[in-house]
C-alpha cells in the first residue's frame, strides 16, 4: 500500500478534486420513499459493481492503491468508483441476504429438504463450503439467515434495537473526504459480527414472490460469485494465486476463492444461487392455469408456455423457527418484459458460471473445480455434451441453469418478440401486447448480449466486452438476430426528431409521451450493448449521438449533474440509477473519443468528472441522509465507528452508518433531486 503522500501525488486530471466539487452548487436530495425494490435495487447495484474496480482499472487505476480510509485517493472519481460504487453493491447484497429476512430460510429449501432439511444439516452444509475455501468455521458471522428469494420489496428499518456494544477495536489511519487525516481507535460493534439484531420490519414487507425481485438478487449474487471464486489462493499465507487446473485445489497448498473471506462468502452464494434455481423451477412455473407446470430441457413454447408470473402472494409457515413457503397465490399471472429479461440476464450469467460442456475450452479452470463435485454438483455426463435438449433432469447449478435459461430465452422470443414489428412488447397475458416500454427494449440487448455470450462460450461478467473464439451456436445466433432486430427499431421508432428517445411506443399508433432521463441512458447502454455483440458501427455512432444530445438538453449547470428537464426537480429511481451508471460507464469504456476525435463531451476527463458528480449528489447525497443511499456497512466502504465520537459519517461523505441511519446499508426507492434556490 503506498503512503499517503504517494497517494496525493497520483492525482491525475481525470477527475475533479473534492474542492472542486464542494464549490459546485447547492443540490437538495429528498428521500420521498425508502421501501427497497430488490428488482431495480440490485440491477442498480450490479452497474454499480461494474461501473466500480472493473471501470477503475479499465482505465488505467492500480487497484493496489486504494484504501477505504483514505477518501478521494488517489483521485476523487477513482475513489467514487473503485470503493464507493464498488462497495455499496457488495454491502447491500449482503443486507438482504443475510440480515433482512425479508423472505423463506435456505434451511427449508428444496437442496437442504434433500439433506435431511434441518437445521443441524444446513449448519453441517455451511461448515462443509467454509473448508472448501479453508475459511474458519469460528469466524462464520452469527445468525446469518440467508433467503431463497427475497419478497417483491420492504422497508429497510430495522425491526428491533441494533447490538451496538462493542466487542473488539483496532487503529486505522482516516483522511476523510474534508482532507483531514488522523490516527484513531476503531470500535467493532456486535451487530459487525451478530446479524440477529439487523432484522428489518415485518409489517414493511409486501410477502409476494415476484421474477425480477428474485432475478435482481441472482443476478447481484452471481456476479459476485464469479468476482470470489475467478481464483484460487494459497492455504497457508493467503496469497491470491490464478489457477492453473481444475484440480489445483486438492493439492492440500491452495483451496478455492481468491481469498478465504471472499471465497466463503462465494461459496455460500452460490448454494443461495442454486437454492433459487431449484425452486424457481420446480415451483413458479406457471402455464396460465397453475403454478409449478413442470419446466424441462425439450421446454418449447409452441407447445404450451410456461413463465414466471409477474405476482405471486406467498403465506409464510415457520419450520425449523424460521421462515419456510406455505402456500401459493397467483395475483398478477402476466409475463413482462421486465421481469423476463431482468431473469434472463443472471441466468446467462449462471449457466457461464458453471458452464461443463465439454466444447467449451474458454472455461476458467477455477469455477471447473467450483463444479466439479466438491463443493458442488457436477453436470451429468449428457448434460456436458453440445445438445442441451437432451438434458437429464438433476438440481446440479450447471442443469438446473440451462433449462431455465433455455425457457426464459425462449419465452423472449416466443411471448415478447412481434415479428411483423421486429420489436419486444411489454406484456404477455395470453395474447401478446401492444405496448413497448423503450427503458425495457433497450436493457433487453444487454441480457441478450450477455445470453449470446454465455452460449457460444465468450466471458461474461466483468469481461463480458471481451472478444474470444465463438462457438457459433443455434441459439447464438438467435440471439443476434433479436439484437439486432431491436436496436434496429429503436433506431427507427424510438429516438425522435429532438434527438431523444421516447419513453414508449405502441404498435399501430406510434410514439408515447415523455423523455426520462433513465429511458435516455438505458439507450445509451443498450445500443452499446448491441455495437458490442455485433460490432455493427451504426449503433455505436447513434449512442455517441445520443450521448451528446442528453449533455445538450438534459445537464443542468444549477445541481451540476443531470435532470429531466433542467431547471426542474427530478426523481429518480433505482432503475435511473442503474441506466445512468450503466451509459456513463459505457461512455468512458467505448464510446469516449478514439484516435482521430476530438468532441470535448466525449473526453475521457469529461466523462469522469460527469460520473463522480453524478454518483456524489444524488447518491451520497451533498448531506447527511439525503442521497439515495440510505447508509453504509463498516470497514470497506470507509465508514468507522471511532470511540469516543458521536460522528455519524466519519468519512464525510453525507452517507450515515446503518445504525445512526436506522435503516440496512441499501437505496432507497425514489428521491428528488433539485437546486437550493
Amino acid at each position: 500500500m503506498l503512503n499517503k503522500t504517494a497517494l496525493l501525488s497520483f492525482a491525475s486530471a481525470v477527475a475533479i478534486s473534492s474542492a472542486a466539487l464542494a464549490g459546485s452548487p447547492e443540490v437538495k436530495v429528498e428521500v420521498l420513499d425508502k421501501v427497497f425494490d430488490p428488482a431495480g435495487g440490485f440491477l442498480a447495484y450490479t452497474e454499480f459493481e461494474l461501473s466500480g474496480e472493473p471501470l477503475a482499472e479499465g482505465l488505467g487505476l492500480d487497484l493496489d492503491v486504494l484504501d477505504p480510509n483514505l477518501v478521494n485517493q488517489p483521485t476523487a472519481f477513482d475513489y467514487a468508483a473503485g470503493i464507493e460504487s464498488y462497495e455499496y453493491s457488495e454491502e447491500a447484497m449482503y443486507a438482504v441476504n443475510y440480515q433482512s429476512k425479508m423472505g423463506p430460510h435456505i434451511v427449508n429449501g428444496p437442496l437442504n429438504k434433500s439433506r435431511g432439511g434441518s437445521l443441524e444439516s444446513l449448519g453441517k452444509r455451511v461448515i462443509e463450503l467454509a473448508g472448501s475455501v479453508a475459511f474458519p468455521a469460528e469466524e462464520i458471522p452469527l445468525n446469518m439467515y440467508p433467503i431463497t428469494f427475497p419478497y417483491i420489496s420492504a422497508l429497510p428499518e430495522f425491526g428491533q434495537a441494533v447490538d451496538t456494544s462493542v466487542v473488539s477495536g483496532d487503529e486505522a489511519e482516516i483522511l476523510n473526504a474534508h482532507g483531514k487525516s488522523k490516527i484513531v481507535k476503531v470500535d467493532i460493534p456486535a451487530y459487525f459480527r451478530d446479524y440477529a439484531s439487523l432484522a428489518w420490519k415485518e409489517d414493511g414487507m409486501d410477502k409476494s414472490f415476484n421474477p425480477g425481485a428474485a432475478a435482481g438478487i441472482m443476478l447481484k449474487d452471481v456476479m459476485w460469485a464469479q468476482d470470489f471464486m475467478g481464483g484460487m489462493h494459497t492455504i497457508a499465507d493467503d496469497l491470491e494465486v490464478e489457477a492453473e487446473s481444475s484440480v489445483m485445489d486438492q493439492d492440500g497448498v491452495h483451496a478455492l476463492g481468491v481469498s478465504t473471506a471472499d471465497g466463503f462468502n462465494g461459496v455460500i452464494l452460490t448454494e443461495m444461487i442454486n437454492d433459487r434455481l431449484v425452486t424457481l423451477r420446480d415451483q413458479f412455473g406457471y402455464d396460465g392455469k397453475m403454478l409449478g407446470a413442470k419446466l424441462t430441457a425439450s421446454y418449447d413454447p409452441t407447445n404450451g408456455p410456461i413463465w414466471f408470473p409477474r405476482k405471486v402472494a406467498v403465506t409464510e409457515k415457520t419450520e425449523n423457527s424460521v421462515k419456510a413457503i406455505g402456500s401459493l397465490k397467483v395475483i398478477d399471472g402476466a409475463s413482462t418484459l421486465r421481469d423476463t429479461w431482468l431473469m434472463l440476464w443472471p441466468l446467462a450469467e449462471i449457466y457461464a458460471y458453471s458452464d461443463q460442456r465439454t466444447v467449451n475450452t474458454n472455461q476458467n479452470p477455477a469455477f471447473l473445480a467450483v463444479f466439479d463435485g466438491a463443493p458442488f454438483a457436477a453436470a451429468a455426463d449428457l448434460n456436458k455434451d453440445s445438445d442441451p435438449m437432451n438434458d437429464v433432469a438433476s438440481d446440479d447449478v450447471f442443469s438446473a441453469a440451462s433449462v431455465l435459461t433455455n425457457a426464459t430465452f425462449k419465452n423472449l422470443d416466443a411471448l415478447h418478440f412481434n415479428k411483423e414489428a421486429g420489436t419486444l412488447v411489454d406484456l404477455y397475458d395470453g395474447k401478446q401486447g401492444a405496448t413497448i416500454t423503450t427503458y425495457d427494449a433497450a436493457y433487453a440487448l444487454q441480457a441478450l448480449n450477455i445470453f449470446q455470450r454465455s452460449q457460444d462460450a465468450l466471458a461474461v461478467g466483468y469481461a463480458s466486452a471481451d472478444a474470444g473464439e465463438s462457438l457459433d451456436t443455434a441459439r447464438g445466433k438467435r440471439a443476434l438476430e433479436l439484437i439486432k432486430a431491436q436496436a434496429d427499431f429503436i433506431l427507427k421508432n424510438l429516438i425522435v426528431d429532438n434527438g431523444l428517445a421516447v419513453d414508449g411506443f405502441e404498435i399501430g399508433k406510434g410514439a408515447q409521451a415523455g423523455q426520462s432521463l433513465g429511458t435516455q441512458f438505458a439507450v445509451v447502454h443498450g445500443l452499446t450493448s448491441a455495437f458490442l455483440a455485433t460490432k455493427d458501427d451504426a449503433y455505436k455512432e447513434a449512442a455517441r449521438k445520443l450521448f451528446l444530445t442528453i449533455e445538450t438538453k438534459m445537464y443542468d449547470k444549477a445541481i451540476g449533474t443531470y435532470a429531466a428537464v433542467p431547471g426542474q426537480p427530478t426523481e429518480h429511481t433505482p432503475y435511473t440509477a442503474a441506466a445512468i451508471s450503466a451509459g456513463l460507464r459505457s461512455a468512458m469504456l467505448i464510446l469516449r473519443n478514439s484516435e482521430g476525435e476530438s468532441e470535448p463531451l466525449l473526453d475521457l476527463a469529461s466523462l469522469t468528472e460527469r460520473y463522480e458528480n453524478w454518483f456524489r449528489t444524488v447518491i451520497n447525497g451533498r448531506n447527511v441522509n439525503e442521497g439515495m443511499q440510505l447508509a453504509e456497512w463498516l470497514g470497506d466502504s470507509g465508514e468507522n465507528v471511532v470511540a469516543g465520537s458521536e460522528d455519524i459519517d466519519t468519512d464525510a461523505d453525507g452517507v450515515p452508518q446503518v445504525v445512526q441511519a436506522g435503516t440496512a446499508m441499501v437505496m432507497a426507492g425514489k428521491v428528488k433531486v433539485s437546486a437550493v434556490k
